[in-house]
């Protein structure tokens, strides 16, 4: 019993040590307001496969993936050597023996040993040599720390083994740790002396490591496995809901964050994914969502939990430079939900009248007359005047599909072209359809993700009161932002409405053959994701097979599907200025298109992506180079006369 003490008050020690560390975070997650983040059990323990088992966001990188599944497989064979380690001295008789641990689990430590430095050193070539900018922000000190800890840990494992084979006391096959015997024997080491010396190294690091986790990102060892699992399971498009137990709409203080939001907190790896598909951060705004979440992290860590959060934690400017593209979310390997907590301390902001000049100036168009335009409700349907032919009113007579036609494809010039081009191609079609006319209102979409949530919910109730009243089989919409708030959002006032993006339905009129269009000649085009169709809502397929039967030949960019880049425009910030800005997104993303070289149309499925990029081009001065056009445009039924598109240089 004697010579298992130390070892007993050491272990006993690090754990206290562990637990006292780990008390703050602890009690932040047992004193926060609850989350409903426990059904669908199966569903939930399917992503922590996918997630962690099969590594999939992380092999989106692919040297940090494979890096990170080396050292992440070796931990868990390494923990066999964890067992035997405390075990066999803490516990007399205690062996793996039987199970194997000095033939086949002996050879698997000895490899997977240095596989783990092998990772290790992948680690350090990315962090000290590679130095992704990623990593701007991330604690240097911390993986530094880490590191070493690691290292300690296999070396010793290695070198403890190896004094076991000089003194003939071990007999497996340990390729590795046979190798470093002979050095030992070389030296002149005592085999007793060195076995005694490095088992306690090894014990002396692990217990660190323990000790140091607490207060490391890499508690995400811990964390990241729950945080996946009571990831939220709701559409993707669907904002979070004000609690019914909350006095304020928005939040303004850590500990009013549930449980599921804290541990998100805690759960962040530093990786740096999120920081590196922003928009934001990459135009130069004050926002890096790894920093949001760490800054967030630090508060809560420090026992700031009551402390003002919104213009202390986290500064104004940051939460107004947010698009909400959810590209953050969407890189995340460890599912934290940067978006819900950016609208909750909006909702703050707005509570409080804390708002941009041009946001407010939005809001109070919308408040007055149901558009952030500013035009009179009688306008929006002004342009079907051009048309050949009349638009059914869905309030008067009943239509198979209801148009929501939404704001900037109702009253900008820019978009009003192709809202005409969509009429004509649903009327070339047979397609029944009406509009709402004067009745239609913004969507919300935006202004929800602003931070206004009584505005949304007066917008969202008079929208719905007007279709309800309509007899229609679907809603279309040529505006992915209404389409999400008309799909998902509305969903919080028990409106379940079958919507669809404008080219799922063309998609879906071309396969049937009730739409023959002209064929082009296979010219080169890139498009874009928008980020409410594709990323929120799936939509991904139909506007390539549009593109396709128009007879264009794609040519993705670098960043497309799930992984588009934003134009800058969601969540409010199409309302807001520059300021601070040193080259808008739309911008970086028509360099992108450049880059391809070999493209003359840069096509959009998105009333807002057509004005942001036109612009853009308009900016970049590249008008001859590059056209921004909808995908309506390249769509001529073979009763219209063939469309001569605009020429373009490419070269």
């Amino acid at each position: 019993m004697a010579s298992t003490l130390p070892l007993w008050i050491l272990v006993i020690t690090a754990l206290a040590l562990t637990a006292w560390r780990s008390r703050r975070y602890a009690m932040a997650l047992a004193n926060a307001p609850a989350a409903a983040r426990f059904d669908r059990p199966m569903l939930r323990l399917q992503g922590v496969m996918v997630a962690i088992g099969m590594h999939r966001k992380m092999l989106r990188k692919p040297l940090s993936g494979v890096l990170h599944a080396i050292i992440f497989i070796s931990f868990f064979v390494l923990f066999t050597a964890t067992i035997d380690a405390f075990g066999s001295r803490l516990f007399p008789g205690f062996s793996l023996a039987p199970i194997g641990g000095e033939t086949w689990i002996a050879a698997l430590q000895d490899i997977f040993s240095a596989l783990m430095l092998v990772g290790v050193g992948l680690a350090l070539y990315q962090r000290y040599v590679l130095r992704p900018a990623r990593f701007d922000g991330s604690s240097g000190s911390d993986a530094a720390i880490i590191y070493v800890l690691i290292v300690l840990i296999v070396a010793s494992l290695l070198l403890e083994a190896a004094a076991r084979i000089v003194g003939g006391s071990d007999g497996s096959w340990r390729p590795v740790a046979s190798a470093l015997a002979g050095l030992l024997d070389r030296a002149g080491m005592s085999a007793h002396a060195g076995e005694e010396l490095f088992y306690w190294v090894h014990i002396g690091a692990i217990l660190a490591f323990l000790v140091y986790i607490p207060g490391s990102k890499h508690r995400h060892m811990f964390l990241a496995a729950p945080n996946i699992y009571f990831r939220s399971l709701e559409p993707r498009g669907l904002a979070p809901a004000v609690p019914e137990a909350r006095e304020a709409p928005g939040i303004d203080s850590l500990g009013q964050f549930d449980w599921k939001q804290q541990l998100d907190l805690l759960s962040c790896t530093e990786c740096g994914r999120c920081q590196a598909v922003c928009p934001a951060y990459a135009a130069g705004l004050p926002l890096s969502p790894k920093l949001l979440i760490t800054d967030m992290r630090d508060a809560l860590a420090a026992g700031s939990s009551a402390a003002p959060l919104v213009g202390g934690v986290i500064s104004e400017e940051t939460l107004w430079a947010c698009t909400t593209c959810r590209a953050c979310m969407e890189a995340c390997p460890v599912e934290i939900e940067h978006l819900p907590k950016i609208i909750d301390m909006r909702r703050h902001l707005v509570d409080e009248g804390r708002v941009s000049p041009g946001l407010q100036e939005a809001l109070s168009n919308l408040i007055r007359l149901g558009n952030s335009m500013g035009k009179p409700s009688k306008m929006r349907a002004r342009w079907t005047r051009e048309l050949g032919f009349p638009v059914k009113d869905a309030r008067e007579e009943p239509v198979d599909v209801l148009w929501f036609v939404g704001d900037y494809a109702s009253y900008d010039p820019r978009v009003q072209e192709i809202t005409r081009k969509v009429a004509e191609l649903l009327t070339a079609a047979g397609v029944d359809f009406g509009i709402l006319f004067d009745a239609e209102r913004n969507s919300g979409n935006d202004v929800r993700r602003a931070g206004e949530e009584g505005l949304f919910e007066t917008l969202a109730q008079s929208n719905i009161d007007e279709i309800k009243a309509c007899s229609f089989n679907r809603i279309m919409t040529t505006d992915p932002h209404s389409l999400n708030a008309l799909k998902n959002d509305y969903q919080h006032f028990g409106a379940a409405f079958e919507v669809l993006h404008y080219t799922a339905l063309l998609a879906e009129l071309i396969a049937a053959g009730k739409l023959d269009l002209h064929v082009a000649d296979g010219a080169r085009v890139t498009y874009h994701d928008p980020c409410y169709l594709g990323r929120y809502n799936g939509g991904f397929d139909a506007p390539r097979e549009l593109i396709r039967a128009a007879g264009y030949t794609l040519h993705d960019m670098p960043r497309c599907r799930e992984n588009s880049f934003c134009c800058g425009a969601g969540g409010g910030r199409i309302w807001q200025g520059d300021d601070g800005v040193t080259e808008r997104p739309s911008e970086n993303r028509i360099r992108e298109a450049l880059s391809l070289g070999d493209v003359a149309y840069f096509v959009v499925a998105c009333p807002k992506d057509k004005v942001m990029y036109t612009a853009a081009i308009d900016a970049l001065g590249v008008a001859d180079r590059l056209k921004a056009v909808d995908i309506a445009e390249l769509l001529v039924p073979r009763t219209s006369q063939a469309l001569e598109m605009p020429p373009v240089e490419t070269s």
